[in-house]
């Protein structure tokens, strides 16, 4: 995402609100899904159930994604090349066969790895949750599997679970744990899907005879009970499952016994990528921000840091932390969550660079957290940008132009507003849909109360020459 800073002293202009979060919790989309044979969890639960059952959810706002596996050995290279696409995808990218894909399992060793250390990284930089790659598309279950011995625990030097250790760091930090499985694509079982990329040609796009055989098999012998592992092993965990990329092979009748297996587990979390039709709790628009959110859905942007997911040796791309924390507050006030990812190497170690940007997101979340957390949408809508009237997008359709001068959530008596364009003299709203009662800005320990100008239907907020904070300073408008 480009941002642009535009210096202005003009007024800020209320605009149409989205629907609240009041509005968006418990109610289905229309249409809802289909009937289904088996039916899940959204398709039965009453309005009050689902909002018990998504509350921590909803008030978390911020989650850690991890991609981690043996895509960390080439970093990004094989073959002494460079391959493009993101790490993750080096085997599918660089067709690379599957014997020689398993005989990166030996060598796979990171004793850096602590689960204790990412747990806390993820705390002190206010996320609230973790969401891991338990098995990406490589295959290579990042777990102990009795179903499938091409784990890290089985095939590896290291011998040891890291979910496990996760779930139990997780329990003693305060955090929830959740479990990413690439439930479809598999390119080293037998019968596994795969997305076509360069010359892999149909009907099943695999490049390696080890690849064939029948879809219906792999997911009765591997991914059906690895996820049963996956949900009784750890305890209370996971809170999450993380499906990804399903394909044509994920028919109905096929994602409905996963669908039964899920539904043992009520409290679980589950996001729009199973296949068969079923939409799950969560929509999971990836690298981007939808200008106004998902009005009627539940959803989470999951977003890197470079330019890839598993990690690059020399994908140094990464965002600053001032886009980072935009992006967080930018959906915040769209009302969804934000997952950022984290890519360790193949020590089991994160990156520096993003361990900095993140102590540094941290850092603002411990004074402004209160506007992030347990929030509700804007009430205004307009703050966010606007289509244009002659700019079309890839599909074709008018052109989100976003505005970064400040965005705004809400809670029951109090109206946030976080400015990224620090104005001169006042912050101006032309109507207000509360009554405001008084203002001061968030990282003023004193909390000093801050001369309001009222004009008809609006009000001036007189402000501090200078900002308090760099990136964004946060104003609170308490309301009845």
């Amino acid at each position: 995402m480009k941002l642009v800073r535009v210096h202005f002293t003009v007024v800020l202009f209320f605009a149409v609100a989205v629907p609240s979060y009041a509005q968006l919790a418990g109610s289905k989309p229309d249409p809802w899904p289909a009937h289904h044979t088996v039916p899940s969890v959204q398709d039965t639960e009453s309005p009050a159930q689902r909002d018990a059952r998504m509350q921590w959810w909803r008030e978390a706002r911020f989650g850690m994604f991890i991609h981690w596996g043996l895509y960390s050995i080439p970093a990004g290279t094989w073959n002494g090349q460079r391959i493009p696409n993101v790490g993750e995808w080096i085997m599918n990218t660089a067709s690379i066969p599957v014997a020689d894909y398993k005989a990166l399992a030996p060598k796979f060793n990171p004793t850096g790895f602590s689960a204790h250390d990412i747990v806390a990284l993820a705390k002190s930089s206010g996320m609230k949750y973790i969401v891991i790659t338990a098995k990406h598309h490589d295959g290579f279950a990042m777990f102990d599997s009795q179903a499938d011995p091409f784990n890290i625990v089985a095939a590896t030097p290291f011998h040891r679970d890291p979910l496990r250790e996760l779930a139990e760091e997780c329990r003693r930090q305060g955090l929830k744990l959740g479990f990413y499985y690439s439930q479809d694509q598999d390119w080293t079982a037998p019968g596994g899907a795969a997305y076509k990329t360069g010359n892999h040609q149909p009907p099943t796009f695999h490049w390696d005879k080890a690849q064939d055989g029948d879809f219906a098999a792999y997911l009765h012998t591997k991914a059906i009970p690895q996820l049963k592992e996956l949900l009784t092993n750890y305890g209370e965990f996971p809170v999450v499952i993380w499906f990804d990329t399903p394909t044509k092979e994920m028919t109905p009748a096929l994602a409905g016994e996963i669908v039964a297996l899920l539904k043992e587990h009520p409290n679980l979390i589950w996001n729009n990528r199973l296949g068969g039709g079923y939409p799950g709790d969560t929509e999971t628009p990836e690298q981007y921000i939808p200008p106004q959110g998902f009005p009627g859905r539940d959803w989470e942007s999951c977003m890197t840091m470079n330019d890839t997911w598993g990690y690059k040796s020399y994908d140094t791309n990464f965002k600053s932390t001032e886009t980072l924390l935009r992006n967080l507050i930018d959906i915040a006030s769209k009302g969804g969550n934000y997952l950022l990812n984290v890519g360790p190497d193949s020590h089991g170690i994160v990156p520096p660079p993003e361990v900095e940007r993140l102590r540094q997101m941290g850092q603002w979340l411990s004074v402004n957290g209160e506007a992030i957390y347990n929030t509700q949408p804007t009430l205004f809508g307009g703050e966010a940008g606007s289509f244009s009237t002659t700019e079309k997008n890839e599909e074709g359709n008018p052109k989100f132009i976003p505005a970064w001068n400040w965005r705004s959530t809400t809670t029951a008596n109090k109206i946030y507003i976080e400015i990224f364009t620090w104005p001169s003299g006042a912050f101006h709203l032309s109507r207000l849909p509360r009554n405001v009662t008084s203002a001061y800005l968030l990282a003023d320990k004193t909390h000093k109360s801050l001369k309001i100008t009222r004009s008809g239907d609006g009000l001036d907020v007189q402000l501090p020459a200078k900002a308090l904070e760099p990136i964004a300073t946060v104003l609170v408008l308490k309301t009845n």
